[in-house]
């Protein structure tokens, strides 16, 4: 793992980067969820598993973390970092096709990143990491009016047991949305897709989670077809 700054616009934002030890399949940038950064060991683990599958991983910290606040910036903040970081991450690496997404808010500012009117280009598909569908317990209070406007793959990862949507609520509500992502399923998994002991053990939830997004992302368009 090698720790870096990307410039923003106000503050560095600190960055990290799990390489794979064989080729690069593909580049995945993953942003964390509202409650906890970078560093925190859930997002470290699936970035090395992911390095591990032959995924470069980026991570970063959103500039309300790194100041050291707990609650998130308004959206228009998180999706400035958003741009700069894939920018940046675009310009290192000329050509390349980058897919984006992250654990939780993270992968929510993601999908509303490339529902822009000018999304990035360089992005070609977006990983959300158990969707905050709705808050736990607020079912009404929907987060998918943006959905229709993507015009890139999606994957949604998401546990049975997630408190912030199922993934039936995830498959109904983003159709009725306009949007109809790839959906892995996490049998009795929760938000971070964990499980109880007796359900199955968790270092092979984990696995399967980590072997579905290697997977997906082989499906996606090249890079030299953008």
């Amino acid at each position: 793992m090698t720790t870096f700054d990307i410039a923003g616009p106000d503050q560095p934002i600190p960055a990290r980067r799990y390489d794979p030890t064989a080729a690069v399949r593909h580049t995945v940038i993953l942003a964390h969820g509202a409650g906890a950064g970078q560093a925190h060991p859930w997002m470290q683990a699936r970035a090395e598993a992911l390095a591990a599958a032959g995924i470069r991983v980026v991570t970063f910290d959103f500039p309300y973390m790194t100041a050291g606040r707990k609650v998130p910036d308004r959206a228009p903040g998180l999706l400035a970092a958003w741009r700069t970081v894939v920018e940046a991450v675009a310009a290192a690496e000329p050509g390349i096709g980058l897919a984006i997404g992250g654990k939780s808010m993270g992968g929510r500012m993601a999908t509303m990143l490339m529902a822009e009117s000018a999304p990035p280009a360089s992005v070609r598909g977006v990983v959300a990491l158990g969707y905050p569908l709705h808050p736990p317990g607020k079912p009404e209070q929907l987060r998918v009016d943006h959905l229709s406007a993507i015009r890139v793959p999606l994957l949604v990862v998401q546990g049975e047991r997630d408190p912030f949507g199922s993934p039936d609520e995830v498959e109904r509500e983003f159709a009725a949305a306009g949007a109809y992502p790839a959906l892995v399923r996490v049998p009795g998994g929760g938000h971070g897709f964990e499980v109880r002991a007796r359900d199955a053990r968790q270092a092979d939830v984990y696995a399967t989670v980590v072997s579905a997004v290697a997977g997906w992302l082989d499906t996606l368009q090249p890079a030299a077809a953008l």
